[in-house]
């Protein structure tokens, strides 16, 4: 099976379309309050009419309120729906979409373990790099060895790059791997390079797996 690409913290129209034809499967828009790459509502249109049918658009969200989260749903018609924060299962699977719970990673394999618990509708489980109460985003890994089974898609996040993504789908064997600062030149300014030698290094990755 191939690993699925999701490019988070899209800005710029011009990013999202180069991701579209790198073939990236997702692209993430982050709506959380202290992000760097946070969209405003107006931005939304022109980023949306970028991605094309079959790429998923993932809508980012850390402890909005329900209001901001149906308002940035109206116009970004995603397809999924992502919580950093600490929103309940029914907070998040309460807005009719699909969703996807980021789990911190950063003081070990105990939050996942707690979040498979408190997050049966989640349709997937992102872990990442950063502490608990920390916003993801920030480019810190962590120790891919760790993550315990649990039962639903696996997206590997938190300090990935072109450098080591390879490294990390052979070691973790993730659904999908989800980059932003490790393509970037900037926060939220995508560098288009760096975008391609990540999707090359994870298609170097998958068939080295095959042979």
């Amino acid at each position: 099976m191939r690993t699925r690409i999701k490019f988070c913290g899209m800005t710029r129209p011009g990013d999202v379309r180069l991701a579209v034809e790198l073939g990236v499967d997702a692209l993430g828009f982050v709506f959380a309050a202290n992000s760097p790459r946070r969209l405003g509502l107006e931005q939304l249109e022109g980023l949306r009419q970028a991605v094309p049918p079959l790429v998923d658009a993932v809508a980012l969200f850390m402890d909005n309120p329900g209001s901001e989260v149906a308002a940035a749903i109206k116009i970004l018609r995603p397809t999924l729906l992502q919580f950093h924060g600490g929103e309940d299962d029914a907070f998040c699977r309460g807005f009719g979409l699909p969703f996807i719970k980021t789990v911190p990673m950063g003081q070990g394999a105990d939050d996942a373990v707690m979040a498979r618990k408190r997050y049966p509708s989640a349709s997937a489980f992102l872990l990442d790099g950063h502490g608990p109460g920390q916003p993801g985003g920030r480019g810190e890994r962590f120790d891919w060895t760790t993550i315990p089974p649990l039962g639903k898609p696996v997206f590997l996040a938190g300090g990935l790059s072109a450098t080591n993504v390879a490294q990390a789908i052979r070691t973790a064997r993730p659904y999908a791997v989800d980059v932003s600062s490790g393509i970037e030149s900037a926060p939220g300014t995508k560098d288009g390079d760096k975008m391609q030698q990540f999707v090359d290094e994870v298609r170097r990755a998958d068939r080295s797996s095959h042979e």
